[in-house]
């Protein structure tokens, strides 16, 4: 039996590290379990939280020391990096829209608010994540 008590305590630690005040995550317990897996979802948007971090970097406290030094030392090469990491990982995905609808309904969004907003935008998948994570 899942213990929820050990859970939580699990969250707390985490949380001296990672700050998780208000993320929710929603856990369903199949009528099948333990043989089989809980379905865990966060139910609070987490995608928030790496889009705050990307908006506003911390150049003396930075997520990666080197990327910084690049930025505050030779900018020209930090945005040619960043230029071709972007070109070569951040392109639309070819992804066939169910794998697409699949993928952003396993990060915790509902299907029908998937579909609508897939379509909305042209079956951009990173569109589509940024609109259902704004709201």
């Amino acid at each position: 039996m899942l213990d929820f008590g050990r859970v939580q305590k699990e969250l707390q630690e985490c949380n001296k590290y990672v700050n998780l005040s208000g993320i929710s995550i929603d856990i369903d317990l199949p009528d099948a379990y333990p043989f089989e897996p809980p379905k865990m979802k966060f139910a609070t948007k987490v995608c928030l939280i790496p889009k705050a971090l990307l908006s506003t970097p911390e150049l003396d406290d930075p997520q990666d020391a080197v990327v910084a030094q690049q930025y505050l030392k030779d900018y020209q090469v930090f945005a040619s990096t960043a230029r071709y990491w972007t070109e070569s990982f951040a392109k639309t995905s070819s992804l066939g829209v169910e794998e697409k609808v699949q993928k952003l309904v396993e990060m915790g969004f509902p299907e029908g608010l998937v579909r609508s907003t897939l379509e909305a935008v042209g079956g951009d998948e990173n569109l589509a994540l940024e609109k259902l994570c704004s709201g």
